[in-house]
């Protein structure tokens, strides 16, 4: 499975951890920045670039980190067939994955620890969806919604 990574200034470090363990784990990662640190960045820039890879390839999956976790959410989720989620924790990514087959999951950086948020990118990736038709109807709502909007 493909992932890609993107992150502002505050969620730099943490992509970084994240990046390496994905790595160790086996995934194949593309990494679309910031490559580095640079304080004044801004987090549109990448939770695009995670959006549009993921709206392109929806064998793929994405990960958008900024320090509320807010703002790349709402970035990643202005692409069509992307289906983000800010979550907490690993039950909160279970759902979102059984429920709502999510391919992009926002983190906040500054609300997570490393450890955290490795068990909380785990679950996610090893979480099916559900397939159960009550979830395909909502989802088929959504894709409904995005042909429909301006």
């Amino acid at each position: 499975m493909l992932i890609h990574l993107g992150s502002d200034h505050r969620g730099f470090k943490l992509k970084q951890v994240l990046r390496d363990f994905l790595e160790q784990t086996g995934y194949e990662v593309n990494d679309v920045g910031n490559i580095q640190y640079e304080k004044d960045d801004d987090y549109p820039d990448f939770a695009a670039r995670v959006g549009e890879k993921v709206s392109l390839d929806p064998q793929s999956r994405g990960i958008v980190l900024c320090a509320s976790g807010v703002g790349v959410d709402i970035v990643a989720n202005k692409f069509s067939r992307v289906r983000c989620a800010l979550v907490s924790d690993a039950d909160q990514a279970a759902a979102s994955r059984n429920d709502d087959d999510t391919n992009v999951l926002a983190f906040a950086a500054d609300y997570v620890s490393e450890d955290q948020a490795k068990k909380i990118v785990s679950t996610w990736i090893q979480t099916p969806f559900s397939g159960e038709e009550r979830h395909r109807r909502r989802i088929q709502k959504i894709s409904d919604i995005e042909q429909k909007r301006c």
